[in-house]
Formats: C-alpha cells, structure tokens, sequence
C-alpha cells in the first residue's frame, strides 16, 4: 500500500481518536475510551508503516494536518462549534499546507 494513503487512513483514525476523547468524558465511559484507544493504536501504526518510506517531517506534518482538519470541521458538525472567517481561513491554511508538504 502507499505510504500516502497508509498517512491518509492514520490522519482520518486520528480524526475519529480525537472526537472520541470528547465522546468518552475523560475516559469515564468504556465504549468510546476503548474505542478512543484503539483509534489512536491503529493511527499510530499506521504512521510507523508510512515513516518506513517517507521523511519523518513531512509524514507527521501531513498527519497531523489531516486531523488538525478532520477534528475542526467535525467539531463544528457534531458539537456545534462556531463557524466564522478566522477559523475558515485556518482550514484552508492547514489544507494549503498538507498539499504543499504533498508535492514537496
């Protein structure tokens, strides 16, 4: 597999573990801690598999941007977070650089 999409698929579990933490109330409620957990195992390893191939920077920088975005657009779905031009901008920044750090 690609150690793109091998980022890719860390970054979207790395968006799931990050709305699980809110889900599991400090990690008071079993099935989304358990969950929570496994998410943040599987995104992890899946990371590892992509660092095997790609430079350590650039691999975190886009995991970490893909769910730095994941987590902000969900929240502003699930939790009603506030939409307005500042955060917009921001996505759109972190987008602008998850490409960036792609073609790089």
């Amino acid at each position: 597999m690609s150690p793109w999409v091998l980022v890719l698929l860390a970054g979207l579990l790395e968006t799931g573990w990050a709305i699980g933490l809110k889900y599991s109330d400090g990690f008071t409620r079993p099935v989304p801690t358990i969950l929570t957990i496994l998410g943040a195992l599987a995104s992890f390893w899946l990371l590892s598999l992509a660092m095997k191939d790609l430079p350590v920077g650039t691999a975190y920088a886009v995991w970490v941007g893909i769910g730095t975005l994941g987590t902000a657009i969900l929240a502003v779905i699930l939790f009603g977070e506030p939409v307005n031009a500042v955060r917009v901008l921001g996505i759109l920044l972190i987008l602008s650089g998850i490409t960036a750090l792609r073609l790089a």
